[in-house]
């Protein structure tokens, strides 16, 4: 009797459970699987947890969670064959140590990004570079990471999935429905941009009182989400004049739930505009900010999903262009290749032809690094004497070596100019 393929999903911030646990469920079904979190700053609380896992095979068994000790434990325990590192870029290699220490035989890694990737970033790539296979969501996300990965000196294989959380293609518009603002932690970053959203969220619900007008964020008061946010939108309400009218209200919960039914999604650049395209709910992204590679909403050039504050107010929502779909995460599951790929390289590990890639940068310092790199992603989570000490002796170091980048990204500017 052959042993089924045995793959582990660790994830660590509420976006990673989100997109691990549903890729997950993309594999093969005849393959084992299971999906731990590892304890980190960032973990969700147990209501990010359900919204993260809502419709997910994961949501009916909750993953255990670990720390990086106790990960290791069952990495050695359960002697995966494929290991979907599901997690935030510092914290990949981190991973990926305790991986190769607690298997005693390397399994493929496979690593990836939850939502959109464009433009494709070195630091995405530096990051998950001993990964055997890095896992994008489009054709045009494909191509640009594998241009960039060939300039940077790079060999990473790249394949293709569908975002693994898009539901089906089926109508899910009411024209009398919730309208949705797809909330973001880092865009847009001021505080006076955030305000007038609001200020536009709140004069489009007094334009159309019939409906309601939901904040939808990640995280409560107090709870951790992927990135840090310094302006969050419930505290920002409050000082908004005049007062929100009744129909302007935050909820949390899972995106799928909100979209159900939903007239509209607005957005400045959140993953949720595929999910919105998909039910064919139509979106709205706004511009009013700039499109560029800080907003992280470039990839909207030419959708046809562009628009400004008064398409917000007057309730004017788009529709996508056909051809930029095709290019842009609606490829057709067809063409995935993801667990094609996987296929492969577990017979290149039979073989004994998969070695352990090295990283090109990050390494200098030998132990130290190593503590320094699990002490700044995994933080009062890690335990370590050595990685109290690693911190304070790095902390400095990293301060001056970010102040000399800065001043020779300066001079090479200054002489382009």
């Amino acid at each position: 009797m052959t042993t089924p393929t045995r793959i582990l999903a660790i994830a660590d911030s509420d976006s990673y459970i989100k997109w691990g646990a549903a890729l997950l469920d993309r594999a093969p079904a005849e393959w084992e699987k299971t999906l731990v979190v590892v304890a980190s700053p960032v973990m969700p609380s147990a209501d990010q947890l359900s919204a993260a896992l809502t419709g997910s095979e994961s949501d009916d068994s909750r993953p255990a969670i670990l720390d990086l000790s106790a990960l290791a434990v069952r990495i050695g325990r359960l002697q995966p064959d494929v290991v979907l590192v599901s997690v935030r870029g510092p914290l990949v290699k981190v991973v990926v140590r305790a991986v190769v220490g607690a298997a005693t035989r390397r399994p493929v890694i496979v690593t990836g990004l939850p939502g959109i990737s464009v433009p494709a970033t070195r630091m995405a790539i530096a990051h998950r570079a001993q990964a055997d296979l890095f896992v994008l969501h489009s054709r045009r996300e494909t191509r640009e990471f594998a241009e960039l990965a060939e300039r940077m000196g790079i060999d990473q294989r790249f394949a293709l999935a569908t975002l693994p959380f898009l539901p089906r293609r089926t109508p899910g518009r009411r024209a009398d429905g919730d309208v949705i603002f797809a909330a973001q932690a880092k865009v847009p970053w001021e505080k006076a941009d955030r305000l007038a959203l609001l200020s536009w969220l709140a004069e489009s619900a007094r334009r159309h009182p019939y409906r309601r007008v939901i904040v939808k964020v990640r995280a409560a008061l107090g709870e951790a989400q992927t990135h840090a946010e310094t302006h969050d939108y419930p505290s920002l309400m409050a000082q908004l004049k005049p007062p929100v009218p009744g129909n302007l209200v935050v909820a949390g919960g899972a995106m799928s739930d909100h979209l159900a039914g939903a007239a509209g999604l607005v957005t400045v650049s959140s993953t949720a505009a595929i999910e919105a395209v998909a039910l064919e709910v139509p979106v709205l992204v706004m511009a009013d900010f700039g499109v560029n590679a800080e907003l992280i909403n470039a990839v909207f050039e030419g959708s046809g999903l562009l628009g400004t504050c008064a398409d917000l107010v007057d309730g004017r929502f788009k529709r996508a262009d056909p051809a930029w779909l095709d290019d842009n995460y609606f490829h057709g599951t067809a063409e995935d290749d993801w667990v094609h790929h996987t296929i492969e390289l577990l017979a290149l590990r039979e073989a004994g032809e998969l070695p352990l890639k090295s990283l090109k940068r990050g390494t200098a310092g030998g132990v130290v690094r190593r503590a320094w790199d699990r002490k700044r992603a995994l933080g009062r989570f890690d335990r370590s004497l050595v990685g109290v000490i690693a911190l304070v002796i790095g902390t400095p170091v990293r301060i001056l070596l970010l102040a000399v980048r800065k001043v020779n990204r300066d001079r090479k500017r200054a002489v382009r100019l």
